[in-house]
């Protein structure tokens, strides 16, 4: 005899079942990345301002609307209408499309301070040590930020699946 707390094929979880369904786990993860690349974009020195404040629009809006998404997840407030697993399947894609391309415009900045190029646009450098600390806070966004982009995407596809059994 099955349990009364078993989820059924057809529904979504809630409650503390966002934590341990396959493709709501990774909530956590993509909120805790998600997070450190905005604390480490904006913890860097903003040169050139446009790709940056792309990557920073990127990641705190993200953050904010997972945040909120879990959150409406975790308090059941997707029992109340249908279309939730689609509208969780096009967020998540959208989200890694979002990230995609800003880890892409971030490389790029990134790949400019190991270049000559960055100390040829700007003067606001004052020593080698303060330009190379800036660089390997850029690399590390990368990374996190290439890491993000493969959870929404992974969550968009396990999203994907659970919308198609429905």
């Amino acid at each position: 005899m099955a349990s009364t707390t078993a989820q059924s094929a057809g529904s979504l979880p809630s409650g503390l079942g966002v934590c341990t369904s396959t493709p709501d786990v990774f909530y956590l993860p993509e909120l805790i990345f998600g997070g450190l690349v905005w604390i480490l974009v904006a913890s860097s020195h903003v040169i050139p301002p446009n790709p940056l404040g792309w990557v920073m629009f990127v990641s705190v809006f993200c953050f904010i609307m997972t945040f909120l998404w879990l959150v409406i997840f975790v308090c059941g407030g997707h029992k109340n209408s249908g279309g939730w697993a689609a509208a969780d399947f096009v967020y998540h894609f959208l989200a890694a499309f979002f990230y995609l391309s800003a880890s892409v415009a971030l490389a790029y900045v990134t790949c400019l301070y190991g270049t000559k190029q960055m100390t040829l646009l700007s003067s606001d450098f004052p020593d080698f040590d303060t330009y190379y600390k800036y660089y390997r806070i850029d690399i590390a966004a990368v990374v996190f930020s290439h890491i993000t982009t493969l959870f929404y995407f992974i969550h968009g596809i396990l999203s994907a699946i659970r919308w198609k059994s429905f």
